[in-house]
């Protein structure tokens, strides 16, 4: 399953927000520093899906805020 996330990273609160099935507004505390930020975004994905980490991945926007994620449901 593929999913658009944008993401706003450095924010001083978190939020996951799901505008529909297959598209987030996640913000997080993290720095988009050494990966941080997409460590913090995968893992905020996977417990939404119930899955492990390993299951979720970025295909598309590593360097960006607007990204595309694969779920291994």
């Amino acid at each position: 399953m593929y999913i658009k996330v944008a993401v706003q990273a450095g924010a001083k609160k978190e939020s996951f927000k799901e505008i529909s099935k297959d598209h987030f507004e996640i913000v997080v505390k993290e720095k988009p520093l050494q990966n941080l930020a997409n460590r913090r975004v995968i893992a905020i994905i996977a417990k939404h899906f119930t899955v492990a980490i390993g299951k979720v991945r970025i295909i598309n926007g590593h360097h960006s805020p607007s990204k595309l994620l694969s779920v291994d449901i």
